[in-house]
């Protein structure tokens, strides 16, 4: 995407008004969602308020865990037949980070967007979000695991040989880039932070590009995101050797924002489960080739239990510490001081 298209997207979208989520008053339950939302029905995700909105435009997002413009190419087929579907304009915007998607989600920016693993806890506590999907095919929703990759001609065999080594996390948000790390190393005797120095890259992408290259000597990461840029030629799959791999976590998710018309809600949940991809984009997802339903009641359980295992329960608090690291690994990444 050129500068100019990226700032009139910012500007369309900052033409469409934000909306400030007010306190819901009157709330007989909230669990740990935002003083904004409230969860009657203790189905964890919030309850549609009195006042909804039909947004002329929709604008859809997807989690920023590789170059934007890659994914709005891939998302083209996609997001032309959702405009057909809707019969609304449809903007694809290109965010930068974790924290600036659930942003515009909260402020009443974007409509529908696909939030990384991690990041959808806080999106669906601190902004509204409502999963309702995932990429899949006829068996499912599709998942992931998190596998550890060092450069093939590395000495590393186990987690344990990283001790004192430059590991790369992803991003303070991310579920396999940071906080599954921090859940699930210490019980196979590796302690991220503690027994080796953790360096936030930006990206799976940029952790894999850093082990390559030589930056970091291993690096947590997404296994869609890391075989990904291996079929596209973005990396050399026999550069690197995976040393450890966890249990499936769900991928990315999709959600609407919470105050959208009901109508509106119910047409974009069918326009996504009725959508099947064309060739090039079941080419780009590894074989996926739909949409399919999801809940954050049951298919984020296992990303919850790590959330609150590894220190970062979906809070306010938690969101903030977290948004704040992000900035600062981003402002230590453009100056040049987070370079290792």
């Amino acid at each position: 995407m050129t500068i100019a298209r990226y700032g009139a997207a910012l500007a369309l979208l900052w033409g469409l008004g934000s909306v400030s989520p007010a306190k819901a008053d009157d709330c007989p339950n909230r669990g740990q969602l935002d003083d904004a939302y409230c969860d009657a029905n203790k189905d964890l995700v919030a309850d549609v308020p009195a006042k909804t909105r039909d947004p002329s435009v929709i604008v859809f997002a997807y989690t920023p865990v590789e170059d934007p413009a890659v994914y709005e190419n891939s998302f083209k087929p996609f997001t032309t037949y959702l405009s057909q579907c809707t019969g609304k304009r449809v903007v694809y915007y290109p965010v930068q980070s974790n924290s600036a998607e659930i942003e515009a989600m909260r402020s009443g920016r974007l409509t529908v967007a696909g939030f990384s693993t991690g990041p959808l806890g806080f999106a669906v506590n601190m902004a509204g979000a409502i999963p309702f999907a995932a990429k899949g095919t006829e068996k499912g929703a599709e998942g992931y695991n998190l596998i550890v990759v060092v450069k093939a001609n590395s000495p590393y065999k186990t987690l344990t040989d990283l001790k004192g080594k430059r590991v790369a996390h992803t991003a303070p948000s991310s579920n396999s880039g940071n906080l599954a790390p921090k859940a699930l190393f210490p019980e196979q005797g590796l302690k991220p932070g503690e027994d080796y120095k953790l360096i936030y890259s930006g990206g799976h992408d940029k952790s894999a590009l850093g082990v390559g290259t030589g930056d970091y000597d291993a690096a947590p990461v997404a296994s869609d995101v890391f075989y990904r840029m291996v079929a596209r030629g973005t990396i050399k799959g026999d550069d690197y050797r995976v040393i450890y791999t966890s249990e499936k976590f769900p991928t990315s998710g999709f959600a609407y924002a919470h105050d959208l018309k009901p109508e509106l809600a119910e047409k974009l949940k069918q326009c996504f489960y009725d959508f099947r991809f064309p060739p090039d984009m079941v080419k780009d997802f590894e074989g996926d080739d739909r949409f399919a339903p999801i809940t954050y009641l049951k298919d984020w359980a296992i990303v919850r239990k790590v959330a609150e295992e590894s220190g970062t329960p979906y809070n306010k608090t938690a969101y903030e510490r977290e948004a704040a690291r992000e900035a600062e690994a981003a402002r230590k990444k453009a100056d040049g001081t987070g370079k290792p």
